[in-house]
């Protein structure tokens, strides 16, 4: 009798284990070929090969599984529980989501300084989700061009852009259109677009240099890509799974130094790649970042009148 009930708690206790085991289901704003979603989906496989008996993280993919600009809302109403995108790609579920652009303290920063709770009171009231972590920053967006310019003006232009830049290049004079990343090629080939917004890397991913000759420098604002969770999704964890993402979240956003000598050696590649650089000289140059920034937190304060100051006083300098 003893031994029938020591086998059966034997056979018994790794089930329960497994029991307690959360599996979430994770897709990417981004194109799956993107290394920003390599780079995570290492982590996916660290975060699974740690976490067994505990949580894993299921990565179904990128836009086939899921288009870009809906992610959001997968993650909002829980079709996901985590999602890889920009705030950018989700300004259809809350305005505030783009402000992050205008980062210049650190995500290392926010979380000091308390910005990283500010932005989870929002995305909580606002989204139903939970910040998890920034994980990419350091991360200037530039001007891409086809056609040289001589000065900050793109009249009779037409710009590819996301809600990141649309102010700001309309305030250029150019016209503009939004598409998903994985349209940009061929319309710099069919000549639909002249130009578009882009962070310094990544455009190897997408093979874009093929099609690109300029890009303008300096490069403005900072680029936030981030892992947003559905909230009642993170509420209803175990607390060793919470704890467990939140750990691994924070180990990821805590590589970002990593951002800024990757960002040199992409704008190295591009220069060999045969992409010119556009410079103004420094007052032109002062200006033009200047007014990036003037014109994004003025949108970014219409757009959220609750929020948009507040989020000035942890995210500007």
């Amino acid at each position: 009798m003893k031994k029938t009930l020591v086998v059966a708690l034997a056979t018994l206790f790794p089930a329960l284990a497994l029991a307690q085991e959360v599996t979430l289901r994770m897709v990417s704003a981004f194109p799956e070929n993107q290394y920003y979603v390599k780079r995570t989906v290492e982590w996916i496989e660290k975060v699974n090969k740690e976490g067994k008996g505990t949580l894993q993280i299921n990565f179904i993919g990128g836009p086939k599984a899921i288009p870009t600009f809906e992610v959001g809302k997968a993650v909002q109403t829980g079709v996901v529980d985590i999602g890889f995108s920009t705030g950018a790609f989700y300004t259809n579920v809350m305005p505030e989501a783009d402000i992050l652009k205008l980062s210049e303290t650190s995500a290392a920063e926010q979380r000091k300084n308390g910005g990283y709770e500010l932005i989870n009171k929002i995305w909580a009231e606002k989204a139903n989700m939970r910040y998890l972590a920034k994980v990419v920053e350091f991360t200037p967006f530039h001007l891409y061009l086809n056609k040289k310019i001589d000065k900050p003006d793109l009249t009779g232009l037409k710009i590819r852009i996301t809600p990141v830049y649309r102010e700001f290049f309309q305030a250029m004079g150019a016209s503009v259109m939004t598409t998903a990343p994985g349209e940009v090629y061929t319309a710099l080939e069919r000549g639909v677009i002249d130009g578009y917004g882009w962070p310094i890397h990544a455009l190897f991913d997408l093979n874009w240099q093929e099609k690109t000759k300029f890009r303008v420098d300096p490069g403005f604002y900072n680029a936030e890509v981030s892992l947003v969770m559905n909230l009642d999704k993170y509420k209803s964890l175990p607390a060793k799974a919470r704890e467990y993402l939140d750990r691994q979240a924070l180990a990821y956003e805590q590589q970002n130094d990593f951002w800024k000598s990757y960002n040199q050696n992409e704008a190295k590649r591009q220069a060999e790649a045969g992409i010119q650089t556009i410079s103004f000289d420094a007052a032109t140059s002062k200006a033009y970042v200047e007014k990036a920034k003037e014109i994004g937190w003025a949108s970014a304060i219409k757009a959220s009148p609750q929020y948009g100051e507040q989020l000035k006083k942890v995210l500007a300098r």
